[in-house]
Order: C-alpha cells, then sequence, then structure tokens
C-alpha cells in the first residue's frame, strides 16, 4: 500500500528531517537513506520501522543538520595548494611563458579547501532522529489506512458477487444430474436398443455420475473460506498473506468444481467466479 509521511525534530545539538514513502511490494522491504557518518545508525531505523510495517517497500530519508547559528570550519590543505603553485611555474617554463594561477583555480581544485564537518555523535542524533521517524511512520500508516478503507470496500463487494457465484452454482448443480440422466435415456433411444430404462447397468451408470460430479464438499469449503476471509477483513492485524492463502483456496475449489461439472452452465459459473477472484488477489497483493 502507498503513503507518504514527513516529519522534524530537534535537539540542542541537532535537527532531524525524516520522510517515509512506502509503495506496494508483496513482501516487505526496507530501504534507508542517511549521511554516511551515520551509517551504524541504519540497522536502528530499520528495526524500528519493520515493527509497524509489514509489507511494502519503504523508503526511509533521514536530513540532520546542525543547530540554527552552528557553523562549520574551513580547512586548508596547503601542500596541495603549493603543489598547485609548482605545477604553473614548471608549466611556465616549459612553454617559457609565465603563467599565474587564479583564484579560481584553487577552487576548482578538490582538497585544497574542505569543510571540516564536525559530526555529532550518533546517539545524540538518534534522539532527533526517532522522534521525527516515528511521526513521519505516523502520517505514512494514516495515509495507507485511508487507502485499505478503499480497498476494503472493493474486496467486501467481489466477495459478495463469488458467494452470489456459489449459491447459483449451488442451486444449478442438481439439474446437472437430471440432464445427464435424460441424455442418457435419449440415446439409448435413439440407438433402438432394446435395454430397460431400470436396468441395473443404467441405474450404476447414472449413481457413478452422481458420485463423480457432485460437488457439495466444495460448496462447504467455499462458504467456510468466505467466512473466514471476512473474518480476516475486521481484523486487526495484519492478514495480507493469509488473505492471499485463501484467495489460493479459493480458486482450488472452484477449479475443481469446473472439472467435476460437466455442465456449460456451471463451467461459465466458474469462469465468472475466477475472474472475480483474480481480481481479489490483485487487491490483496496490497494489503498489509
Amino acid at each position: 500500500m502507498t503513503g507518504f509521511g514527513r516529519a522534524e525534530h530537534a535537539t540542542t545539538s541537532i535537527l532531524a528531517r525524516v520522510e517515509a514513502a512506502s509503495v506496494n511490494r508483496k513482501q516487505s522491504e526496507v530501504v534507508i537513506h542517511i549521511p554516511r557518518a551515520y551509517g551504524e545508525l541504519e540497522a536502528s531505523i530499520r528495526k524500528a520501522v519493520m515493527q509497524r510495517i509489514s509489507r511494502g517497500r519503504v523508503n526511509i530519508s533521514v536530513h540532520l543538520q546542525k543547530p540554527e547559528g552552528a557553523t562549520d570550519s574551513i580547512r586548508i590543505n596547503t601542500e596541495r595548494a603549493r603543489a598547485l603553485e609548482a605545477a604553473f611555474t614548471e608549466l611556465s617554463d616549459a612553454i617559457d611563458r609565465h603563467i599565474k594561477p587564479t583564484s579560481t583555480d584553487f577552487l576548482r581544485t578538490p582538497e585544497i579547501l574542505e569543510f571540516d564537518e564536525q559530526t555529532i555523535d550518533p546517539d545524540k542524533a538518534l534522539e532527533a532522529i526517532n522522534p521525527a521517524l516515528e511521526g513521519a511512520l505516523d502520517q505514512m500508516i494514516s495515509m495507507r489506512a485511508q487507502e485499505g478503507k478503499h480497498l476494503l470496500d472493493d474486496i467486501e463487494a467481489r466477495v459478495t458477487t463469488l458467494e452470489n457465484i456459489t449459491h447459483q452454482t449451488t442451486g444449478h448443480a442438481p439439474t446437472v444430474l437430471t440432464r445427464q440422466r435424460d441424455n442418457l435415456h435419449r440415446r439409448l433411444n435413439e440407438s433402438e436398443l432394446e435395454i430397460d430404462l431400470d436396468d441395473e447397468r443404467i441405474v450404476k451408470e447414472i449413481a457413478f455420475f452422481a458420485d463423480r460430479c457432485d460437488i457439495s464438499e466444495e460448496i462447504t469449503r467455499l462458504n467456510s473460506h468466505f467466512e473466514k476471509f471476512r473474518e480476516y477483513l475486521t481484523s486487526d492485524e495484519p492478514v495480507g498473506r493469509p488473505l492471499d492463502f485463501l484467495c489460493q483456496e479459493l480458486n482450488r475449489e472452484f477449479n475443481t468444481i469446473g472439472s467435476k461439472a460437466n455442465d456449460a452452465d456451471l463451467a461459465q459459473l466458474v469462469v465468472c467466479a475466477k475472474t472475480e477472484l483474480e481480481k481479489i488477489r490483485e487487491q490483496v497483493q496490497n494489503v498489509e
């Protein structure tokens, strides 16, 4: 699920600004961007994020700034500056023409002028980062929750559609046996074979077909899965993976009904159910 949050917190020694952004991802992944000098804090920040996020890719950007009024000193690399001056003198002698380095030459040469940044102790930096991180995560999770409400409405509507299809399947299933029996009798009559319709062999054939196309067990399991699905939808715990598993089980039951049906109308209902179920599975991938 997608979301974004930004917060900041200042202590006497440092100001921390934290941005948290999440995008859809089946598994959980945390990517942290923090100044290199504070790289040792990544593990602590990642742990704090993982305690609140179980699914999705979350990008955490940490910006650190010294309090207003604090300045960094500039360090001059005199040896490098003298080396640049000597290089210009050597070049002048080589071409027999006096060339003098300008201030721009010194500024463009790396490492002659360097800001001597005074890094804050990582533990003190974490005192500012943690509150900002929590604030950013609160905003991000709030945005994800709003998206979750829309997903909930959509998924509930589709589950209701699946329940209606299952109800139609239940009502249509008994007619399959009747149609098969009538077709068998019709084919026997058309073949002009002198076989009694109450012949034991015909009765066994019809009984065998009735057993093979019986979908009562699949219907029972489907209704059980629907009940569990709705239970998960109202849970306060992360349910993305359980819902994904239930979608697989629902798909398995509809596939079994389709293979048992041997009936065009039931097959069409199964196709409609699987189409709707696939839409649910796509949405469930975004659910935490």
